[in-house]
């Protein structure tokens, strides 16, 4: 009897000790919102049951029931400061809601200085992305008051079971007396901007992905093949230098992605590859439980990816995946094609059209950026392979190729990022018209521009005819993913003669190369 009124009185003791503290962080995010975030952990243990306080100012009476011993969040919309507040604020910026439009705040900027031009479409995917990059800044905040609240959490359990006697403590472990610690917020979802070429998705992304790098490094911005490339590279490194296989092999290269950067752009997603389309569901998902936060633009809504393929029926549930871990939003409204309005004022002497003329003006161009300097032919190697180069001037950084060398020869993505990080400037001539039946060709045509593109290659064209012409595009054939990819292709020569283009700095360097006579 002595011992049951002991434990009774102690356990009395632990009940009022817990039902008279109230731990509750106030804090408000400077970055980007202007919401008050309360906190509490006040909790009644009585036998298997919790009951915590909710923490709205409001309701701070308000008894609400849980299963499991979490704190709860209570999110104080901040008071609105003119009953007719439009949403975009007033020329001072006394609007609340400016914290939370940070994309939308820089765009309109943008407009008034006559940088761009207001495109409603692209008004939606920014405030989409506003959306995202407001729950980052909670997201963040929300993990380290989890970590400070599980370390609390912890010490009191403790602390409880410190009034037990002896011969408890020596039955009971410590991982029994402590509650297990996980996180009570997930990774907010991410945005797959969709449309045709020359909407604006890159552009919307890029403002999102440089107005991020203000608050957080721990991002990356990758063009979707390139970074499929060093998926398939790091998956043959980790089976023939670290000798792991099996189910081992992707955690590892999950693993080194994140090294990267949680909060991972792609761009220009597309799957036409068998084995990509076969490992993207496990991959990506594996992403998403390890916290990354996924960005994409892509020229096909989900439910069009990798439309044709071989084996479709097991790329399906990475579709659904999409729709399940993303917010999509359409562009396909938007008709205007921002890389064509920049090409309206092109540069002279980049793109070269006739068999006489052009191919003499052609040359004259090459001749005047070699300078007379030595070019001969030379081999780059990337990834065990050597990259022929058929006349290149390595100290003015100028190669020159035919359309046969790049495009009817068995190469790849990796052998055009390597001659895109090696020559800021690149020659390529004889381009025909094409059709279907060379669509290899088109297909290696496609990746090449888009490697040159991403590198900011300053590219020398001479061909049959105009872009427009090279490859007839008929948006209505779904049966071929490169018919569709064309009119990106397409676009990007266009801009690709631009003052604008032209006058980007040259991205090189990221790939190491070897040359070799």
């Amino acid at each position: 009897p002595s011992l049951y009124i002991m434990t009774l009185q102690r356990l009395r003791f632990i009940i009022r000790y817990i039902s008279s503290t109230t731990l509750v962080h106030t804090r408000s995010i400077s970055t980007p919102s202007k919401y008050t975030f309360l906190r509490c952990s006040n909790y009644h243990f009585l036998g298997d049951s919790s009951i915590g306080l909710s923490s709205s100012i409001q309701q701070r009476e308000q008894q609400i029931p849980s299963s499991t011993h979490k704190c709860y969040y209570s999110i104080i919309p901040p008071t609105s400061t003119s009953s007719t507040d439009n949403g975009d604020g007033d020329d001072n910026g006394n609007n609340d809601n400016e914290s939370n439009n940070i994309l939308k705040k820089t765009y309109k900027e943008m407009i008034k200085k006559n940088d761009i031009e207001e495109d409603e479409h692209q008004l939606e995917a920014i405030g989409e992305l506003d959306r995202l990059y407001y729950e980052i800044q909670i997201y963040e905040s929300s993990k380290e008051e989890d970590t400070l609240n599980d370390n609390k959490i912890n010490e009191a359990s403790l602390f409880i079971w410190s009034f037990f006697d002896s011969e408890d403590k020596n039955n009971t472990t410590t991982a029994d007396k402590t509650p297990s610690s996980s996180s009570s917020t997930s990774p907010p979802k991410g945005v797959y901007l969709h449309g045709g070429v020359g909407c604006g998705k890159t552009f919307c992304m890029n403002m999102f992905y440089d107005k991020l790098g203000e608050t957080t490094q721990d991002r990356q911005q990758v063009h979707f093949h390139k970074f499929m490339l060093g998926v398939h590279q790091q998956m043959h490194e980790a089976k023939m230098v670290d000798g792991i296989d099996g189910d081992l092999v992707l955690p590892r290269v999950v693993e080194r992605t994140l090294e990267n950067g949680r909060i991972i752009c792609f761009d220009e997603f597309q799957v036409t590859d068998v084995v990509d389309a076969l490992i993207l569901q496990q991959l990506f998902t594996s992403l998403l439980e390890k916290g990354a936060i996924l960005i994409m633009t892509s020229n096909r809504p989900p439910e069009d990816l990798y439309l044709s393929g071989l084996q479709r029926d097991r790329f399906l549930p990475f579709i659904d995946f999409i729709r399940e871990r993303m917010v999509v939003r359409s562009m396909w409204d938007s008709t205007t094609d921002y890389r064509l309005v920049q090409g309206n004022n092109k540069a002279k002497g980049v793109y070269f059209v006739g068999k006489k003329k052009g191919k003499e003006d052609f040359d004259a161009v090459f001749e005047s950026l070699t300078d007379g300097t030595k070019v001969e032919s030379t081999n780059l190697t990337t990834t065990g392979r050597l990259v022929l180069i058929p006349k290149a001037s390595m100290s003015k950084g100028v190669a020159r190729f035919t359309f046969q060398d790049l495009c009817t020869k068995a190469l790849g993505a990796a052998d055009y990022l390597v001659i895109g990080h090696t020559f800021h400037t690149v020659f390529v001539e004889n381009i025909p018209t094409l059709s279907r039946d060379e669509i290899n060709w088109v297909r290696r045509f496609i990746l090449f521009v888009d490697s040159m593109y991403e590198s900011h290659v300053k590219l020398i064209v001479h061909a049959q005819t105009q872009p427009e012409s090279i490859f007839v595009v008929d948006l209505e054939d779904e049966s071929c993913d490169e018919v569709f990819a064309f009119d990106r292709t397409r676009s990007r020569l266009e801009e690709m003669r631009s003052q604008q283009y032209l006058q980007k700095r040259w991205k090189a360097g990221e790939i190491t190369t070897t040359k070799e006579k």
